[in-house]
């Protein structure tokens, strides 16, 4: 929501102001085709020789996440807490033993099916059996399972911001290919040196559309939705290094309680659950989960 207001404020305020004083939207009108061809065309032509098709479709699906937000809401982070809980309470009450059974076929277990929405992200399922399988193999140096994690996460991180990293990267190259369609556009007035000035001041500033169109993309449009995006990704980062936090600190021999406690210190704080909210949380599972 907050993104479209804050577009048509961009629109609103950028041509607005230029109205007001006196400007004439017809120079940029005619010749704003044209340089959209030129501008945005070599931007989508230069975009697509850098990068690969995985990330051209994630930078597609990217502009949607940056108006829609991080998936992950307050309830989510309250199933991820409960899950480990279950999880880790089951390994140090029953053994690693009973928890093979969940680790091995998550899709077929009693815990994970009581929380879909996690279920259907399929690197935090696999990111937590793979820890857990880990130490069902007996390596419990917690320092060890932090680093394996660690660098599983890192890898995740970094490929899930490469389309942010991709729409940076085209927002710095717009301004340029405003220069490269500004000056064609003084290349074509040069060839008409020979018109009345009120011709060639019109050719002139068709040709400036170009550059201000170029800065206004980038500036404007582009480079805010990669931040934004950026922004997102690292939110969503975050719902696994709970992860991490609640299954190391099982490994150094907390108890389940304050296991999930601590990874609930690592919730971002706008859907941090208090720890009232967290114990009724844990109090509602059944007995049988």
């Amino acid at each position: 929501m907050f993104q479209i207001i804050g577009i048509v404020l961009l629109f609103a305020m950028v041509f607005g102001s230029y109205i007001l004083s006196g400007g004439k939207m017809a120079v940029i009108t005619h010749s704003l085709p044209y340089e959209i061809m030129a501008i945005a065309g070599a931007g989508v032509a230069a975009f697509l020789i850098s990068n690969s098709m995985t990330v051209v479709k994630g930078s597609l699906a990217g502009f949607g996440k940056s108006f829609a937000g991080p998936k992950w809401k307050a309830g989510d982070y309250r199933d991820l807490l409960s899950l480990l809980f279950l999880l880790t309470k089951t390994m140090k009450s029953k053994g690693v033993i009973a928890l093979e059974s969940h680790i091995e076929k998550p899709a077929e277990s009693g815990i994970f099916s009581r929380f879909p929405r996690i279920m259907k992200d399929h690197f935090a399922v696999d990111f937590i059996c793979d820890t857990l399988r880990m130490m069902t193999m007996n390596l419990e140096d917690p320092h060890q399972v932090e680093d394996a994690m660690e660098k599983q996460l890192d890898k995740h991180h970094h490929e899930h911001l490469e389309p942010a990293h991709a729409l940076q990267n085209l927002a710095d190259a717009l301004p340029a290919l405003g220069i490269v369609a500004a000056v064609l556009g003084v290349i074509k007035t040069m060839g008409s040196i020979t018109e009345p000035p009120e011709v060639l001041g019109g050719m002139i500033g068709g040709a400036l559309v170009g550059t201000f169109l170029g800065v206004f993309l980038a500036y404007g449009l582009v480079g805010p939705i990669a931040s934004r995006l950026k922004a997102v990704v690292d939110e969503e980062g975050a719902f696994y290094r709970i992860i991490q936090a609640v299954l190391v600190a099982h490994l150094h021999g907390n108890a389940a309680q304050i296991s999930v406690e601590i990874g609930r210190g690592s919730v971002p704080s706008g859907a941090q659950p208090s720890f009232l909210e967290l114990e009724e949380a844990l109090s509602s599972i059944p007995n049988e989960a």
